[in-house]
């Protein structure tokens, strides 16, 4: 489906996004993205329009450009640990790290993170953002199962480079002008709030009745405003059952990164630390500890 937002959407109108982010997009694996009005504290309802499926990273760089006003929230990393980046002497402005990052080759990255990961004891090997752990979310530095750094490697750049503004990474310093905001989003986090099992798998062995079950609980508690979120979601019929049936699961990760961009926004400062480290961000929705 490869739609323009502009598409259905009328360009004054504030829009929020939640996307399930692919580093190598395919038709049978895209980038999906839902979409719908952004909420407000009068009316916190996060009502879908539609979800858009984008197969080619150059499309997407074609999205983020899209002349739209909305807040986004984005399932992939946007910094590495501060441990890992002083450790190797990498830039430690956050703009000039994601230039670095995404500017070296996978196989330095993996021979970097491999030597980390070797000079450290079992249990301890990977270095972790403050946000990974209260997040339950994998270490923004794993290359593999699931490769989230390699999104991180194929993302953020072309974020950046798009002109968004970035909450938690106080980029750019004034922001006020700019009508896309991008928010770090973990749909695992909203998801285990309800359920702790397993509601997704791109295993076609693994799409069990059982996880069909747990992605319909999941979104009926959402839509009950039942996920410790300060929004609730809204959908016709339609759009549900397509959601649920989704066996991989990436509509409804779409959707649950929707949910915690739109709660984020709807608190003081996006509900950041007050001792935030820009250089690492945060993951909207992971409560302050």
């Amino acid at each position: 489906m490869q739609l323009s937002l502009t598409t259905h959407c009328p360009v004054n109108d504030q829009y929020l996004l939640g996307v399930d982010f692919s580093s190598a997009p395919t038709h049978r694996k895209p980038i999906t993205v839902a979409v719908g009005l952004m909420p407000t504290t009068t009316d916190p309802v996060y009502r879908l329009q539609t979800i858009r499926e984008i197969e080619t990273l150059q499309d997407f760089d074609s999205m983020l450009t899209e002349p739209l006003h909305w807040i986004g929230g984005f399932d992939l990393p946007f910094g590495q640990p501060r441990t890992l980046i002083e450790y190797e002497q990498w830039p430690t402005q956050w703009d000039k790290f994601v230039h670095f990052f995404c500017g070296q080759s996978r196989e330095y990255l993996r021979n970097t993170f491999r030597d980390w990961c070797n000079a450290h004891p079992p249990g301890n090997k990977f270095a972790w953002r403050k946000a990974d752990k209260p997040a339950g979310s994998s270490p923004a530095m794993r290359w593999t199962n699931p490769p989230v750094a390699w999104m991180m490697h194929a993302g953020i750049g072309r974020m950046l480079e798009a002109g968004l503004a970035f909450p938690a990474h106080r980029y750019p310093r004034k922001r006020s002008h700019i009508k896309r905001i991008a928010l770090e989003a973990y749909p695992g986090f909203a998801a285990r709030k309800i359920t702790r099992g397993s509601y997704k798998s791109d295993s076609p062995a693994k799409q069990t009745p059982e996880r069909k079950a747990r992605r319909k609980m999941i979104l009926d508690a959402v839509s009950a405003g039942e996920a410790g979120l300060s929004i609730r979601f809204e959908a016709n019929h339609d759009w549900k059952q397509h959601i649920i049936a989704d066996a991989r699961g990436d509509l409804l990760d779409a959707v649950l990164c929707s949910l915690q961009a739109g709660h984020a926004a709807l608190q003081r400062n996006f509900g950041l630390p007050r001792n935030l480290d820009t250089l690492e961000g945060w993951i909207a929705s992971v409560p302050v500890r």
